[in-house]
């Protein structure tokens, strides 16, 4: 059964479950870690959480359960990880065999592996990291949504903020890995939709700059030649070389992007509509700040616990219909409700503008208008999307 067929009763399943009748529901939900190996770096600064995603998760669960216990609803969370080279189709089924709900940290070639198993056919799959435009457009699956948002998503939230403060004179250095280039493109198509300039772009590399003899001479050096601009964006999502060109310009600009301000998901500086209460049952629970990565798997798990408690079922295509409907919000935290887009299944959220000390601002800015909701401003609106999957 096609997933749009199952649209068709969204509406009178939301209008219905309005007040959901006390039932024992009990719903298992797995989350799959595919490990891909990382890039060596010039420093090693920056460790990765052991339990990335898997914590955000789990504080999902528990808050469904506090909500769940009233309502005879149980939630239980598995967990798996395999090696990017190892067997993820194997590993999946091995999950989806326990439920149908799959909250997956992983790269885009897997998850479509994954959402194109006839074992996932009727189960929902969540993208909890994989930022590629591909996948909320020709790639995209119907069985696939996206709490992570998109590399366009974050670059249209600068490019609003930077139209904002009038820094509209850009220029930009790019790292020479695959994820930095996919966020400079996505870069420069933001920054053309808002009608902001990109003067010139340098890829990092090129010059045999090395910030291990000496950032404050290296930096310097390689942004001599840059033209007249407002503000240096910094395309480096490996966190490489970013850090060390803040304060080393030649001219002394504002660096945003992938260092400097940044706009993610989430950061522990975010503290606003209640926001500071989930930072800290999250900090109580896995003994750390939450990062992107633990908001976007708690955002899918509390999907799920919000559309089973509002369909009083956990039964995935009744929970599908409604999540995917027009009557389904989720609390995000974040100013405003969140919901998914239904021509590409992306979650619909604000995107804070952070720095290490604090939250900058939050997109989408006022201005930037919209005939649905503002939070289309950010990421690919239905006519930029080239997905097809949700109308079959």
């Amino acid at each position: 059964m096609k997933r749009a067929s199952r649209l068709l009763g969204a509406i009178a399943l939301g209008l219905s479950a309005a007040q959901p009748l006390r039932a024992e529901v009990a719903v298992t939900l797995h989350f799959l870690k595919i490990d891909v190996p990382a890039p060596p770096t010039l420093t090693s600064l920056d460790v990765v959480p052991e339990g990335l995603g898997l914590d955000g998760a789990a504080l999902a669960v528990a808050d469904n359960t506090t909500t769940g216990r009233f309502l005879g609803q149980t939630y239980r969370l598995e967990q798996s990880e395999v090696d990017v080279d190892g067997d993820v189709t194997g590993a999946a089924r091995a999950a989806l065999a326990q439920t149908p709900y799959l909250v997956i940290d992983g790269p885009a070639e897997a998850l479509l592996a994954i959402a194109d198993l006839p074992e996932a056919q009727g189960a929902i799959l969540f993208n909890a990291s994989a930022p590629d435009a591909a996948l909320r457009s020709g790639d995209c699956r119907a069985n696939l949504l996206h709490t992570a948002p998109s590399d366009a998503m974050r670059t249209d939230a600068i490019a609003q903020y930077l139209v904002v403060r009038k820094w509209t004179d850009a220029v930009m250095i790019v790292g020479p890995h695959p994820a930095d280039k996919a966020f400079a493109a996505a870069m420069e198509r933001s920054l053309a939709k808002f009608g902001a300039r990109l003067r010139e772009t340098k890829t990092w590399g090129e010059s045999g700059a090395d910030m291990r003899r000496n950032a404050a001479e290296e930096v310097p050096l390689f942004t001599a030649d840059f033209p007249g601009h407002d503000v240096v964006i910094v395309a480096d999502e490996l966190h490489d070389f970013g850090r060390f060109i803040p304060y080393n310009t030649q001219e002394p600009r504002p660096v945003v992007g992938s260092e400097g301000l940044r706009a993610e998901a989430w950061a522990p500086v975010v503290e606003q509509w209640g926001a500071a209460q989930l930072q800290s049952r999250f900090q109580d629970h896995a003994g750390r700040p939450m990062e992107p990565g633990d908001y976007a798997a708690w955002a899918a798990v509390r999907a799920v616990g919000e559309a089973v408690t509002r369909t009083g079922t956990g039964d995935s295509d009744s929970v599908y219909a409604y999540m995917t409907g027009p009557e389904f919000e989720l609390a995000g935290f974040k100013g405003r409700p969140l919901s998914f887009r239904p021509w590409n299944g992306q979650l619909r959220q604000t995107i804070p503008l952070v720095h290490d000390r604090a939250l900058a601002a939050s997109a989408p800015f006022e201005g930037f208008l919209h005939p649905v909701t503002e939070l289309d401003t950010l990421g690919l609106d239905r006519p930029e999307s080239a997905c097809t999957a949700f109308e079959e």
